[in-house]
Formats: C-alpha cells, sequence, structure tokens
C-alpha cells in the first residue's frame, strides 16, 4: 500500500471506532457531540483531500470516494459534514489566491469547520434567482441576504457563501461569529437528522476583503459548477455506502429470520430484493469509480460523469433502502434502525446538489449534444 492509501486506511479506522453505536443516538437528539466533531477536523478527516503541504491527508478523489462510503454505511450525518467542508476545501484550492489557501486551507485541515451556502428561499435548483448580494468598497466586503438549509452550518467557524456581484458572482467565506450573522437550526429534517441543517441569515455583514475569493464577478454558473461538481460526487459515494449498510442489513437479517419453516433468503420474492441491492450497489460503485478516475486525470468529462453517478446512487439508494425495510419488516421500522435512518436520509440525496430532476436534464443536453 502506499503512504496515502496507509492514510486512508487509518481513517476509516479511525472513523469507524469514533461512530461505534453512536449514529442511531445521534440521529434521535439531532446532533454529533463537538467532542465527536472537532477531533475529526483536527486530524483532516471532514476535508481529507486537502494536500499535505496545507496539512491535509492528501486524497485521491478515488481514495476519498471509498472514505466517503465508509463514513456514509456508518452515519449519513457525518458524511454530510464531509460533503460540506470538503466543497469549501475544494472552493479554496479552486478559487483562492495563495494567501487565502495557505490560510483557509491550512485551518480547514487542522480544526476549523465549514459549510457552503447556495439554496434560498427563491433560489434553489435556480441558481440565477439569488437575491443575497456581495459588495466590495476598497478594504472591505459587504454581505447580505438569508441561506436556507445549509447543510453543517450548525457546527461550522466558516460559511461560503455565493451570492449576487454586480452582474455576475461572488464567494465569500463568513465568520460564523461575525457580526450580523445568524444561523438557526432547521427543526426535525426528515433525514441526515444531525447533519447540522440550518438557515444563515447576513445582516449587512461587515469582512476585509481577504475573505472573498477569486472569480468575484464571473458568471455564478462557473463560479459553482467545480464545487457543486464536488458535492455530487461526494453525496453518489455515500449513497453507495448507504446501499451498503442497507444490502448487509437486510442480508443478514434474511439468513437469519425464518418463516414458513426456512429462513427469508430462500424465499424466493425476498431474494429478489437481495439480488436488486446487490446489483444496485455494484452499479452504483462503479460508476463513482469511473467519475473518481476522470476527476484525478484531470479530464473535463468528470463533471457529467459525476452528475451521472450522484443520480444512480441517489435513486438507487431511495429503492434500495425501501427494499431493505420491506425484508427486516417490523425489526427495521424503529425509528434510529440503520435501514430506517437510510429510508429517510437517501430521499435527502434526491434533492441536494441538484435534484434528481435537474440532473436528468443536465443529462438529456449532454446526450443531445454527443449524439447528435
Amino acid at each position: 500500500m502506499t503512504a496515502v492509501a496507509d492514510r486512508a486506511a487509518e481513517a476509516a479506522a479511525r472513523v469507524s471506532a469514533t461512530v461505534g453505536t453512536a449514529a442511531d443516538d445521534w440521529d434521535r437528539a439531532g446532533r454529533i457531540p463537538d467532542d465527536v466533531v472537532r477531533p475529526l477536523a483536527e486530524a483532516g478527516l471532514l476535508c481529507p483531500d486537502v494536500p499535505a503541504g496545507f496539512g491535509g491527508p492528501g486524497l485521491t478523489m478515488a481514495e476519498l470516494g471509498e472514505f466517503t462510503a465508509h463514513v456514509g454505511a456508518l452515519c449519513s450525518s457525518l458524511r454530510s459534514l464531509m460533503t460540506s467542508q470538503g466543497m469549501v476545501a475544494w472552493a479554496v484550492r479552486k478559487l483562492g489566491d495563495q494567501a487565502q489557501q495557505e490560510q483557509y486551507l491550512r485551518r480547514l485541515a487542522t480544526g476549523a469547520t465549514a459549510a457552503v451556502a447556495f439554496s434560498e428561499a427563491g433560489a434553489g435548483s435556480d441558481l440565477s434567482a439569488m437575491g443575497t448580494t456581495i459588495t466590495a468598497d476598497g478594504d472591505r466586503v459587504e454581505v447580505t441576504g438569508t441561506k436556507v438549509w445549509v447543510t453543517g452550518s450548525a457546527y461550522a467557524d466558516l460559511v461560503l457563501v455565493f451570492g449576487r456581484y454586480g452582474a455576475g458572482g461572488a464567494a465569500v467565506l463568513v465568520p460564523t461569529d461575525a457580526p450580523g450573522v445568524t444561523v438557526t437550526r432547521v427543526a426535525d429534517p426528515l433525514g441526515c437528522r444531525a447533519a447540522g441543517h440550518s438557515e444563515v441569515r447576513l445582516d449587512g455583514v461587515v469582512l476585509p476583503a481577504g475573505h472573498l475569493l477569486g472569480g468575484a464577478g464571473m458568471p455564478l454558473e462557473w463560479l459553482v459548477t467545480s464545487v457543486l461538481t464536488y458535492g455530487r460526487l461526494s453525496v453518489a459515494w455515500g449513497c453507495v455506502g448507504m446501499l451498503r449498510a442497507c444490502a448487509s442489513a437486510a442480508a443478514r437479517h434474511a439468513a437469519t429470520r425464518e418463516q414458513f419453516g426456512k429462513p427469508l433468503a430462500e424465499h424466493q420474492l425476498v431474494g429478489r430484493h437481495l439480488a436488486e441491492l446487490h446489483v444496485a450497489e455494484q452499479a452504483a460503485t462503479r460508476l463513482c469509480e469511473h467519475a473518481a478516475r476522470l476527476w484525478d486525470g484531470g479530464s473535463p468529462d468528470h463533471v457529467v460523469a459525476a452528475v451521472s453517478a450522484k443520480h444512480f446512487a441517489a435513486t438507487q439508494a431511495v429503492a434500495g433502502a425501501s427494499s431493505a425495510v420491506q425484508v427486516l419488516a417490523s425489526a427495521g421500522a424503529v425509528d434510529g434502525h440503520v435501514v430506517a435512518r437510510a429510508y429517510r436520509d437517501a430521499k435527502l440525496m434526491e434533492i441536494i446538489e441538484g435534484s434528481s430532476e435537474i440532473s436528468q436534464l443536465l443529462l438529456a443536453r449532454h446526450s443531445v449534444a454527443r449524439w447528435t
């Protein structure tokens, strides 16, 4: 194994030991304890692809993907924090200047926590409808607006806010303790209950100009595409983890639970559920691996590959979680059970980082462009 692969294996073992059987309790409580989140952040495990030169583990996208799937199988809420933090770190790598990279990547890899804010009450998939404004005045930048469903913001030290900047867009790193910032948790979310989904209100927040990342004034779509691509691939790998958790739970239950004198797994209609879960997990894994290889290889095709992986993995996670609940029946219909959590969590994966409908539109356009 390479040194990076060794670090990936060590990271997976550490998260397994940290989570243990606590994910059910975190789900019920709606929060991951700070004494869990902060040490993982300090170890760089919330954004483990940050290069070693900035204090991070330096995983490739392929290695990060398998690690993300591992975390997703244990706790989708924790995986959601990884996705959010990873998107912020990637945005800094993509848009930040050398000084910003040195400052913020090192912070994110050694203890700081972060979230990314796109959506607003009137601007979800349609990012052009954003009302948040970012204005620069000499050595200051001001941010005003309200963002909704900002995953991880209840834990965050920094929120990466996208907004309108003149005729284009911009991204600015906002400390959550800055005057004018109010973070209000979403009450009783359907899924990923412990992921810290919150509304972030920004009332004339004034910051030094160094908080504004590069690319200010460029079209919003240009600014967000790479960051969303990172998020989509992370979500896709997280769905692979959910499928693995559901397949494992369903198979173990079906192999030991007897009805009509034989294990459930020997009943053909139950066996069909197990077979479909297996195929869904394998196919989603292959799509994610393909997208990760294209990302690591610098191929421009990695964008559509990530959309394909996210769309397929998310829809299959929804179907797979439903099948797992069906197999376990009342045993899996208990709040906090791994398949019950997956049943709720997976549905959000069809919405975040581009809904299934948006994914289909993007893939349809790509298909027309490719084949005509």
